[in-house]
């Protein structure tokens, strides 16, 4: 049966189906098939009119429906050059599975004007599509693909943006941790000061023994331990005990 609904034919809900626009006009979206027809007769070059005829882009006022009702061929070019007007011509073919067929305008037998062109495809007829509506087709899906790849680029760069500020939001963070670190240090450092202040001093060293007196430094030991500097600015003291040894006594011959 027919793929697009024929007038006559009501559909499920009672109603006539809508007619199908008239032939010359953009009928792209719609496609023709009569899976009958096909079972009975073989489609080739000699038939395959005989079938788009059946089609709604089949236009009845054409030269070739003349021809048919004088049981002429409907392709005879002979009789076709003789006449003007609107014509079918049978462009190209491979059997059986491609038939093309062109829809123009004769004015005179040397001067013929294309119109339209139909393709029969494995037994479906679909009208093929004007050259400016494949150029509108083609440069509207290029520029949907290009407004596509900026979109992608522009989401890319504020991603890079926003993970530049992160980076910056990062060292800020990380600088703010070393300012608290350097804080930290000085209050550990006031704490050790203030438990040292709060400590005892240190006891005094114990006195000398009875009858002890510390010998004093001559002139030139004190030059001596001025030139070897000041590392020591109090000396240790001293023991008497362990450093004068044993009293003297007299020697006796």
């Amino acid at each position: 049966m027919a793929a697009t609904p024929m007038p006559g034919n009501p559909n499920l809900d009672g109603n006539p189906p809508p007619l199908p626009p008239p032939p010359g006009t953009d009928m792209t979206g719609i496609c023709f098939r009569d899976q009958l027809w096909l079972n009975t007769y073989p489609l080739d070059r000699n038939l395959v009119f005989d079938y788009f005829a059946l089609s709604p882009f089949y236009d009845h006022t054409c030269n070739n429906e003349q021809l048919r009702m004088n049981s002429v061929h409907p392709l005879d070019l002979s009789h076709l050059s003789k006449m003007t007007g609107i014509e079918y011509m049978l462009y190209e073919v491979v059997e059986p599975n491609l038939f093309v067929i062109r829809m123009q305008k004769r004015d005179s037998p040397e001067k013929v004007t294309p119109m339209l062109t139909y393709y029969v495809l494995d037994g479906s007829i679909y009208q093929a599509p004007q050259l400016c509506s494949v150029f509108s087709a083609r440069i509207g899906r290029a520029l949907y693909y290009i407004q596509k790849g900026f979109s992608t680029a522009a989401s890319k760069l504020e991603k890079i943006g926003h993970d530049s500020e992160s980076d910056d939001a990062n060292d800020d963070t990380t600088a703010t941790k070393e300012t608290i670190d350097l804080r930290e240090l000085k209050r550990v450092d006031h704490i050790l000061a203030s438990l040292q202040r709060k400590l005892q001093p240190a006891p005094p060293p114990p006195p000398f023994p009875e009858g002890y007196t510390p010998s004093q430094p001559t002139e030139t030991e004190q030059g001596s331990e001025t030139q070897e500097g000041t590392e020591q600015q109090q000396p240790p003291p001293v023991d008497p005990i362990i450093d004068q040894g044993p009293a003297k006594r007299t020697k006796y011959d």
